[in-house]
């Protein structure tokens, strides 16, 4: 059991988890976050509080950030923003099919290899950019780096709101992602429309896996739509299942009704599913 508090870069985007040791950041508060390059600038969006995990394993909070710090978080971004423009004009100068996503700038010293950027892009194919990268750095005066990332890790990097209403999963709290097939849409009974079940990315849906494992275990234990079973209100047939609600839908011989029963009142079949059966 420790203290943790949640800090972002930049508004809206992914959190990150750190041990605040002797500091109580509140909401809103600056704070130094360690990286590869050194101390960082981030606000705190979740103040210090107790949680019940362990927390050895995450990173501590440096400090608050005092003017210094925030003085050259500002530098940083202004590079950053002059990075990303002269990236995007001399990618239009080039006519290259490349879009970029995202600029990371290193304020170094001469000691740490100086100053550098790196220029987050995507493109459909791989793309000769050599003379870009000659070009970029003659008009940032620094050492400049491209890397393209794939379709997922671009909409980690610029987030977004997803069809759910909610923040991306991947630009908040995942950290790896999974993979997702289309028989997970099959399972959960999903219109397999692509834009029905495609993420901003394009590809499926991370969420498609969350539920999975729900319906995996429904699957293996309810009876089967067109099996035969009893019921506290009568025999019938199973016509439907609500996996959310642990039920079946039946419908009864008697007078043909239907009623939603929970799968644990529902006997098992009572004979082999009807193979011509179309509810």
């Amino acid at each position: 059991m420790g203290m943790l508090c949640a800090v972002s870069f930049n508004r809206y985007g992914r959190l990150y988890y750190l041990d605040p040791g002797e500091l109580r950041p509140q909401v809103g508060d600056r704070v130094l976050v360690p990286t590869d390059d050194g101390p960082e600038v981030a606000e705190c969006v979740w103040a210090a509080q107790w949680v019940t995990e362990e927390t050895d394993g995450f990173p501590r909070l440096v400090g608050l950030a005092g003017d210094d710090d925030l003085l050259r978080d500002e530098a940083l971004r202004r590079r950053k923003a002059e990075a990303k423009v002269a990236a995007k004009r001399l990618i239009r100068a080039h006519g290259l099919p490349m879009k970029v996503v995202a600029v990371d700038h290193v304020l170094g010293s001469a000691e740490s290899g100086g100053e550098r950027s790196t220029v987050y892009f995507t493109a459909p194919h791989r793309v000769d950019f050599r003379s870009l990268v000659r070009d970029l750095g003659a008009t940032l005066h620094c050492r400049v780096e491209l890397r393209q990332l794939s379709a997922r890790d671009s909409a980690r990097v610029q987030g977004g709101i997803g069809s759910c209403g909610r923040d991306l999963c991947c630009a908040t709290f995942l950290t790896d992602f999974e993979p997702v097939t289309i028989r997970m849409a099959k399972d959960q009974d999903l219109p397999l429309n692509p834009l029905r079940i495609s993420g901003a990315c394009g590809r499926l849906m991370c969420c498609l896996k969350y539920e999975h494992p729900l319906y995996q275990r429904f699957q293996e234990t309810a009876p089967a739509v067109g099996s035969r079973v009893s019921t506290p209100e009568g025999d019938g047939r199973v016509v439907g299942h609500s996996v959310p609600r642990d039920a079946v839908t039946v419908r009864l011989d008697a007078d043909g009704s239907r009623c939603s029963c929970s799968r644990a009142s529902v006997c098992a079949p009572r004979q082999a599913h009807d193979q011509h059966y179309t509810p």
